[in-house]
């Protein structure tokens, strides 16, 4: 009888062997792939984690931002570069009575001044006023000296300076020399487009 039990006996371990094998290839089949994908979606979870604070410092921020730009333009606008006028029309007049004190003042001559359409950029409008005047040097000078430090911001651009003619005398009649100077300029400002 004890030549049957060993047989059966091996039997067992053969059994119990293959039903370990099966269950080891069911695992192999099912569970490492579904551990694979939890360890994929672990480190997609772990970057989206990752993102989600890097967005939440960001936004933390996000007062400070608001509150420097607000300083910003504050700062800005108390500059005063840009003309502050309602219309086109009236920061037209009102620079075109600025340069013409400006010439005045300092001792020249305006001949005329003449407003040139207003073109509209990136939400801006150029105001421009084409400016003929006569002075000598110092007066050239001092104008342009005034125009460009104003504020509202007030740019020469175009700039044409000739020599005046001299004056034929009474008495020699001989043209005597000039110091005074034709200048042709235009003067750009600018301000922000007003909503329609």
């Amino acid at each position: 009888m004890k030549i049957l039990k060993q047989p059966i006996n091996s039997e067992r371990w053969l059994a119990v062997g293959l039903l370990v094998a099966v269950v080891l290839l069911i695992g192999a089949v099912l569970i490492v792939p579904l551990a694979g994908k939890g360890m994929e979606l672990n480190e997609e979870k772990e970057g989206l984690l990752f993102k989600l604070q890097q967005y939440q410092r960001i936004l933390a921020k996000k007062d400070a931002v608001i509150a420097s730009m607000d300083k910003i333009k504050q700062q800005h606008d108390e500059q005063g570069y840009f003309n502050s006028q309602q219309t086109d029309a009236l920061a037209s007049a009102e620079m075109q009575n600025f340069i013409k004190k400006t010439i005045v003042d300092a001792g020249g001559q305006l001949s005329s001044t003449q407003a040139i359409p207003v073109s509209v950029k990136e939400g801006f409008s150029r105001i421009t006023v084409r400016v003929r005047m006569t002075g000598n040097s110092d007066v050239l000078r001092a104008v342009l000296y005034k125009i460009e430090t104003s504020t509202p911001l007030i740019i020469v651009d175009q700039i044409d300076i000739r020599p005046m003619r001299g004056r034929r005398s009474v008495l020699t009649h001989k043209i005597e020399q000039s110091n005074d100077l034709n200048v042709n300029f235009q003067a750009v400002s600018f301000m922000r487009k007003q909503p329609e």
